[in-house]
């Protein structure tokens, strides 16, 4: 029976739970997008939309103390203030989204997603282009010439 079970939790020590929570809430943050297990993406989900709610709806002072209780890195608060606040102003919840992934392969974990909506895509691969071969000294020798000198001679004849 599930009395008095109203949260989700994970299933370690309660100080380890606490900073890897805080770590994933930090890098959810900062990066607007984290790989990691179903488990773990649902125990951060709520805690990283209550961080924006509180900084839309409380005033600017209250709303960083909040924020910095939990949030280990002074960008990603900075940016909760700043750029999240702006972002999600007309939307009132549901800041997050779980994008299943499939399952890990070493043990077969559930893998997802965790990212927050409307979220600009940043990508570290350049454009798709052709793989550049490697560069070999181009030779300026007479072929080039003689190609010339032979279609000149076949045009006089």
């Amino acid at each position: 029976m599930r009395h008095k079970h109203s949260r989700i939790r994970l299933r370690y020590k309660p100080a380890h739970s606490r900073v890897l929570q805080r770590n994933l809430v930090t890098s959810v943050l900062l990066y607007e997008s984290v790989r990691t297990t179903k488990k773990r993406a649902e125990v951060v989900q709520p805690v990283i939309d209550h961080l924006i709610t509180v900084a839309k709806t409380r005033p600017a002072h209250v709303a960083i103390r909040a924020i910095n209780k939990i949030v280990t890195h002074k960008n990603a608060s900075r940016k909760t203030m700043e750029v999240f606040r702006e972002r999600f102003a007309t939307r009132s919840s549901g800041f997050t989204r779980l994008v299943p992934l499939g399952m890990r392969h070493g043990d077969g974990a559930k893998m997802v997603r965790l990212e927050l909506v409307d979220a600009t895509e940043v990508t570290n691969e350049k454009s798709p282009t052709k793989p550049k071969s490697p560069r070999s000294p181009k030779k300026k020798s007479s072929v080039s010439s003689d190609s010339s000198v032979s279609s000149e001679s076949s045009k006089k004849s």
